[in-house]
């Protein structure tokens, strides 16, 4: 039985340490930036032409993005990077990649990263913070939906081309963009409350348990590869009539459930023509 990684506190890059051992901390030094890469590699397994290089580490810690990690004495065992960008004249973060460890996972160390990453961001002026996940996903589109409470609204076809991980399956890598609006009252309920606002449920997109299976069969990738279309044109015709993901469901034998509405809080930087 696993114990829940109790909190950790980032402090604008001071060291402050929970009961749980685990430091949740800015990196600064190549050599930190250096162990992100390798921990990359060993979540995703990615071939290197797929990689996110040490450069870019340093470049988002330069211009006004952060990377924050959690270690457990000196040893990285998860993090989470983000770089600016601008949209309609107002600065966000792209939060590109959330990392954990196969050891630590399971243990809420990812919500605590992104915890710690949303404290930072309301410290330096931010309000949204935007990252993209596989519709596929069970377990972290929960994460992002439920237990964070970003919403979704966009959705990219194949947004990075033919991916070298094996947990895309050799499947388009078609993403759901997720919304997270810092001070908004939805994220503030779910983070004090523990529960998201209820709200009218106007459609629902299923995803089925065998999905990781089907993924990782040859034979079968095919029923993982029609899923994934038969959602995309659900989510496009959705998103197109101003309908938003703001619920996700899990069911008892592990299959997971979109919930979609209308959100009825009027946080956008989108332009009158954007879609």
């Amino acid at each position: 039985m696993t114990t829940p990684i109790k909190s950790s506190t980032l402090v604008l890059g001071k060291l402050v340490q929970g009961r749980d051992g685990i430091v949740i901390r800015t990196c600064t030094t190549p050599e930190e930036f250096k162990a992100c890469v390798l921990l990359q590699k060993e979540v995703w397994q990615f071939a290197d032409i797929d990689l996110v290089p040490v450069r870019l580490f340093v470049v988002a810690d330069k211009i006004g993005g952060r990377v924050i990690g959690a270690f457990e004495g000196d040893h990285l065992v998860g993090f989470v990077m983000a770089i600016p960008g601008s949209r309609t004249g107002h600065p966000y973060l792209h939060s590109h990649m959330l990392a954990v460890g196969e050891s630590h996972r399971n243990l809420g160390l990812g919500r605590q990263l992104k915890l710690a990453q949303r404290e930072d961001a309301l410290a330096r002026g931010f309000e949204l913070i935007e990252w993209t996940f596989d519709p596929l996903e069970i377990k972290n589109a929960f994460l992002n939906i439920e237990r964070l409470g970003a919403i979704a609204r966009r959705y990219t076809i194949n947004q990075y081309g033919v991916s070298s991980s094996p947990l895309q399956g050799g499947l388009p890598t078609d993403r759901l963009v997720a919304e997270w609006w810092l001070k908004s009252k939805r994220v503030t309920a779910i983070l004090q409350a523990g529960v998201r606002p209820g709200f009218p449920q106007l459609l629902t997109i299923d995803v089925p348990r065998e999905i990781y299976a089907w993924k990782a069969s040859e034979s079968e990738r095919v029923r993982a590869r029609d899923v994934q279309s038969r959602n995309r044109e659900m989510f496009l015709q959705a998103f197109a009539a101003g309908k938003a993901v703001l619920g996700y469901e899990r069911d008892k034998q592990g299959g997971g459930k979109f919930l979609l509405g209308e959100w009825n809080e009027d946080w956008s930087y989108a332009s009158k023509h954007e879609d």
